[in-house]
């Protein structure tokens, strides 16, 4: 059951094929792929990483700018099949009928929140307010936070860069050196929130059944992108080295927080913009004095 199931997701083939491959009836591989799918969703509690802020004490180059970071999030549109009267909604800018997945990943590129299911024609701002109101939804401790582009408000919780100043990692291919504040901290917020870019890739080249829009119904669907995440987590844990990781490498690329109240809200601070202001200020006076050109 468990090997009809994988195959499934790995490959993203019909019942028929995979029922061929198992000497198993297309019925039968259809009911126990179900029946995995709806097993892992009831322990799916198991599965997600819990978040771990970086301390004070990290050394690590990408993340020791921000303390207190509990990692990154983004959005990515996954195709589905949806109802012909659906689709105007699901159209994504680019076309494609998909659902804007909203996923929050840790530092170590594991899964911490998924929330798939929103049609492709809606805002990411939308999408990531409706995962911090919901009753079982992302929690954002105050005094916490996560690395977010530029397309989400930068407010509480939630950490953006400067907008009309380089950002992307390949603006910096050439060897170009940043001259503001503004421009390190946009080089360095860049760095780091790559993870959860790299963890879509990775899920992505990992299982075939999210590269194209699957055979199920949209409730269907959803699970199997949910599912996708709790067995990517799984592997990250299991797994010292990843194959498909180091594949995807060789492309180019274009504590425990649960006693603090809550951020319920995603709006525009300038409380939280003056931070984000010191903060670059103090990360490029850093970095010019370990440079000597303070």
């Amino acid at each position: 059951m468990v090997a009809m199931f994988l195959y499934i997701l790995a490959h993203h083939h019909k019942n028929r094929v995979v029922g061929f491959s198992f000497k198993r009836s297309g019925k039968t591989v259809s009911k126990y792929f179900h029946e995995c799918l709806k097993a892992m969703i009831r322990c799916q509690k198991e599965f997600w990483k819990t978040p771990e802020p970086v301390l004070e004490t990290s050394i690590d180059p990408r993340w020791k700018w921000f303390k207190k970071c509990l990692g990154a999030l983004d959005g990515t549109y996954i195709r589905v099949r949806v109802r012909e009267a659906d689709k105007p909604r699901y159209r994504t800018r680019k076309g494609e009928i998909a659902t804007n997945v909203l996923g929050v990943c840790s530092q170590d590129m594991q899964f911490i929140y998924v929330l798939p299911g929103w049609e492709g024609s809606t805002h990411d701002g939308r999408v990531l307010r409706d995962a911090v109101t919901r009753r079982n939804g992302l929690k954002v401790p105050n005094g916490y936070y996560y690395l977010v582009d530029a397309g989400y408000t930068n407010g509480q919780g939630f950490l953006a860069p400067f907008r009309g100043t380089r950002y992307h990692l390949n603006d910096w291919d050439d060897g170009h050196l940043p001259n503001t504040p503004e421009e390190f901290f946009n080089m360095k917020h860049s760095s780091a929130r790559n993870v959860i870019e790299r963890c879509f890739g990775l899920l992505k080249m990992r299982w075939a059944i999210l590269r194209s829009p699957s055979f199920y119904d949209l409730k269907t669907q959803r699970r199997i992108i949910y599912v996708c995440c709790m067995l990517h987590n799984f592997i990250r844990k299991e797994m010292n080295i990843d194959p498909v990781e180091n594949e995807m490498n060789n492309f180019p690329e274009n504590h425990t927080t649960t006693n603090y109240n809550y951020i319920n809200s995603v709006e525009s601070s300038n409380s939280w913009t003056t931070w984000r202001q010191n903060l670059a200020e103090e990360m490029w006076n850093t970095w010019r004095a370990n440079r000597g050109l303070g």
